[in-house]
């Protein structure tokens, strides 16, 4: 029996692209309270180009063993504020399987002064903190962690400061 040959071609949906502020938009679902994510910042140099950044590191608590993963992240800056939207987790391509956690670094060149930051979940759950970056004195300030007002927040993110990541070059008069 052959098979008809049709008149049309079929339309084939199209998928939704996920912006950080669509994502940020969203209402998240309820989910017991737990710590998820560790979200750390530090001062880094960049060696080849001789540059200094203000690193943003986002890693999971949960330490995996089978396969080597990174967290897949999408930012949006807007003055002093800096949206970190979680996409997912993607898988390295590495030979050896090292047991850790999912890690992503976000680095920026001119952050001075206060700045809020943003990590967003895909369920549109988001926590936030103020951080003050002052590069005279080189030294980063967590001044405040909040949960943003919005309904079935959580806390699921751990921020702190990376001290033991602290990297200055003696070129750059640090």
């Amino acid at each position: 029996m052959p098979l008809k040959n049709p008149k049309t071609i079929p339309a084939i949906p199209r998928t939704r692209a996920k912006t950080v502020s669509k994502i940020k938009a969203a209402t998240p679902r309820e989910k017991e309270p737990g710590i998820e994510y560790l979200c750390q910042f530090y001062f880094s140099t960049d060696k080849t180009r001789e540059t200094q950044k203000y690193c943003i590191s986002l890693s999971t608590v949960r330490q995996f063993s089978a396969l080597n993963y990174e967290i897949s992240v999408k930012t949006l800056k807007v003055k002093n504020s800096i949206d970190i939207s979680i996409l997912g987790l993607n898988t390295k391509a590495d030979y050896i399987n090292k047991h850790g956690a999912a890690e992503c670094v976000v680095c920026f060149e001119n952050l001075y002064g206060r700045h809020t930051i943003n990590i967003i979940k895909q369920d549109g759950s988001i926590n936030s903190a103020v951080v003050d970056f002052n590069i005279y004195k080189k030294q980063i300030e967590l001044v405040k962690v909040f949960l943003p007002h919005k309904t079935n927040n959580r806390n699921f993110c751990r921020f702190e400061i990376a001290d033991d990541k602290f990297n200055y070059s003696k070129k750059g008069g640090w």
